[in-house]
């Protein structure tokens, strides 16, 4: 019996700790990011423009790895890497460095049950795609 409560505290103290190999994916994104920050050019081609926009993509990345530092579930942590490339991979395509935003009209999703605004607001959380999860909370 006790070492069954040993292997399940050991994969549950896994589980919560954020691993070598983790930490240097972050890193690595949080250097990249920067490095995008850095060469990156407005697509107006406005020095303005380029500028508000480089500081923005430095702003935000570290608003939300701060926010994010004490992150310890690596589930939590493997969603937060997942939005982070996702934005980075979405903002190179676009040419834009703000979560490209989704028109979602109010009422639009039908609820399944008839409970009014409380399922339409857990159906619109729901469909808030994987890049704007943190979206909202910080911006």
């Amino acid at each position: 019996m006790f070492p069954q409560v040993v292997r399940s505290d050991l994969a549950y103290r896994t589980r919560l700790e954020m691993t070598t190999a983790t930490r240097q994916e972050v890193l690595s994104l949080y250097r990249r990011i920067f490095r995008l920050a850095r060469r990156w050019h407005a697509a107006s081609g406005q020095m303005e423009d380029t500028i508000r926009e480089k500081q923005y993509i430095i702003n935000e990345a570290r608003t939300l790895f701060q926010k994010n530092k004490n992150l310890t579930d690596s589930e939590l942590i493997k969603q937060c890497i997942d939005e982070c490339t996702a934005r980075i991979e979405i903002g190179l395509h676009y040419q834009i460095p703000y979560p490209r935003p989704i028109h979602l009209p109010p009422m639009a999703l039908t609820p399944l049950q008839s409970r009014g605004l409380q399922s339409q607001e857990k159906l619109r959380k729901l469909s808030k795609p994987l890049y704007l999860k943190s979206h909202n909370e910080v911006s």
